[in-house]
């Protein structure tokens, strides 16, 4: 009897620790799930980027950048906006950066809006048919940041006054005013209006958007001049597209500090039935009114209704 109860008391003891090395080398489903459920995931933020496409248009695109620090991430598009720079693998594949390789960033700041930079002499180092267009690049990547209003250029603490090649002089600091992708079509030198327009590009499954800041001498309404240029297919450039279908009405429009209101008629939707507007069309509008009339906010209404808002970037 002793000796059963013994034997009995090892086989349950044994069985039990069976089942202990099972749990601990096997853990269950709610082992597995706590572990999933402390996994930590890195935000990605997407920042508008300009490059070159192969037309030589500057072109709005964007890369990702999960730095958080405003100067880091400053640093993070020059470096990509630079010939042969390590984050050249981030871009897009078939657009190009501009700034001279080896350019180097020797210093820079930013206080009050403004953002000074120093560039080594590499800098100078541009393409006469590209220099304006390596200006135009660096403004408009900077200034997508809402902290960034105007920019100094440096090179080696010299400030840059005049284009190294074509000895254009520069503004006294550098702003969205100065344009990209200039068009001019100018009669007389009174009366000079610009205004961007940014018009749709494709590369394979990309969209992308070409700003083209046109100079000449319309004095209408930037809003209705905007609606229009979209809504015609560009005289001086066949690759330069648009959705903004020519049936679209723009019925009423509305200014406001910061927002614009636009009311069309129901040509805007790209579905009746579901109400959408093509992100595309939304994008095209709103870009090319934030450029040209520096506001943050565009609803779209359609019979007194908001259909769709564009807000920031």
């Amino acid at each position: 009897m002793l000796k059963k109860s013994a034997l009995r008391r090892i086989l349950t003891a044994t069985l039990a620790l069976i089942i202990a090395s099972i749990l601990y080398f096997f853990p269950n489903n709610n082992t597995l799930y706590n572990i999933k459920q402390n996994t930590n995931y890195i935000d990605i933020n997407k920042t508008p980027i300009y490059l070159l496409n192969k037309e030589n248009y500057l072109i709005r695109t964007s890369i990702v950048s999960s730095d958080k620090d405003e100067i880091n991430q400053i640093k993070y598009l020059i470096s990509s906006l630079t010939i042969d720079s390590e984050n050249n693998e981030n871009l897009p594949k078939n657009f190009n950066p501009i700034i001279p390789k080896n350019t180097k960033i020797l210093s820079l700041s930013l206080e009050n809006n403004l953002l000074k930079i120093n560039f080594s002499k590499e800098f100078l180092n541009v393409n006469k048919d590209q220099e304006e267009k390596l200006i135009e690049s660096i403004i408009y990547t900077l200034t997508e940041n809402k902290n960034i209003k105007e920019i100094m250029i440096f090179i080696e603490e010299k400030k840059l006054e005049y284009l190294p090649q074509t000895n254009i002089k520069l503004p006294n600091t550098l702003t969205r005013d100065f344009g990209i992708n200039k068009i001019y079509d100018l009669t007389n030198i009174k009366n000079i209006s610009k205004t961007t327009i940014y018009y749709i590009g494709k590369e394979e499954d990309l969209v992308y958007y070409i700003p083209v800041t046109k100079i000449d001498n319309n004095q209408n309404n930037k809003i209705e001049i905007i609606i229009e240029e979209l809504k015609s297919s560009p005289t001086y450039e066949t690759n330069l597209l648009s959705y903004l279908a020519s049936s679209v009405k723009l019925l009423n429009y509305e200014t406001l500090e910061n927002t614009i209101n636009l009311t069309f008629n129901n040509e805007i939707f790209s579905d009746f039935n579901n109400n959408n507007i093509l992100e595309e069309v939304k994008y095209s509008i709103s870009l090319s009114l934030k450029d040209s009339l520096h506001v943050e906010e565009v609803n779209f209404l359609v019979d007194g209704k908001v259909i769709s808002t564009f807000k920031g970037n």
